[in-house]
């Protein structure tokens, strides 16, 4: 996902300075896009009034941020911060208020539409931060994606995100029980696909993953793994708010069930391999 948006910012005529924990990946995206390539996350914060990151998880932010070498180290005053991993909403204000307490600005803003819109420029941009923060941050925002909306204060973004993401899991995981009960059925599935797609059971997750899953193609969009961290950061959200989200829940077990399954690094669609081993039915 990083290197493809650092591609649009290329595209949009931005001069980046861009690190990676394997260099040679670093090396491969200059050598095709143009840029410099730093040894260390302190160099890109030397080098860059704005620094972007796009990485798995909570500690990995913090460490290229704030760690001993991380970009903050290195960084004038006054250097804005976007986080666009999807991270949870405690870790994005914690990081975003140990910046601010040194001198810096920051920005939440993860992001959703997978590998193919990161391509295109075309993502879907929810951020969390100042009004003033935003508007310094919107235009490298615009050019990586298509819709941007400020949903409010640092660490909203990572709230909106993680509830929409679960809504995503629960999608396809419903879509992969159908398709199982519809096997066991002797349903022609490609009917059941055409007639959901028609009707108000239609939702870009079946437009999606409805004929992968026929096909068994998982080749990685959205990897599993990252699914189930996105739907566990959701339930300790829910928690944390006084509410219930059963349907997440139940979700979150099939996904842990197919990482459990050595299915973490495959697309989040062979959740279907799950289903599939409860009823001991092949789509």
């Amino acid at each position: 996902m990083g290197s493809r948006q650092a591609a649009s910012l290329r595209r949009a005529g931005y001069e980046l300075t861009v690190y990676n924990r394997t260099s040679e990946r670093a090396d491969a995206w200059a050598a095709e896009h143009g840029g410099d390539v730093a040894a260390t996350p302190r160099q890109v914060g030397e080098r860059s009034d704005v620094v972007v990151t796009m990485v798995v998880d909570g500690a990995q932010v913090e460490e290229l941020l704030l760690g001993d070498d991380g970009a903050a180290a290195g960084a004038g005053p006054g250097t804005l911060f976007v986080d666009m991993s999807t991270i949870g909403p405690a870790d994005a204000r914690r990081i975003g208020a140990a910046l601010v307490e040194r001198g810096h600005r920051f920005v939440d803003a993860p992001v959703t539409g997978s590998a193919p819109k990161a391509q295109d420029g075309t993502l879907t941009i929810m951020a969390g931060g100042g009004d003033e923060d935003m508007q310094r941050a919107l235009p490298l925002l615009e050019a990586m994606g298509e819709i941007i909306v400020h949903v409010g204060d640092v660490g909203t973004g990572q709230q909106v995100k993680v509830l929409s993401n679960a809504v995503s899991a629960v999608n396809c995981a419903t879509l992969a029980q159908a398709l199982v009960v519809g096997r066991r059925a002797d349903v022609d599935l490609e009917a059941l696909l055409k007639v959901m797609g028609a009707g108000s059971a239609n939702s870009t997750m079946l437009q999606l993953k409805g004929g992968p899953m026929l096909a068994h193609d998982f080749a990685p969009l959205f990897k599993l793994e990252h699914m189930l961290k996105d739907v566990r950061l959701c339930l300790e959200e829910a928690r944390a708010a006084g509410a219930a989200f059963p349907a997440a829940a139940l979700a979150g077990e099939l996904y842990a069930a197919g990482a459990g399954r050595g299915l973490g690094e495959q697309d989040f669609a062979a959740v279907l391999e799950v289903v599939e081993g409860l009823s001991d039915t092949r789509v």
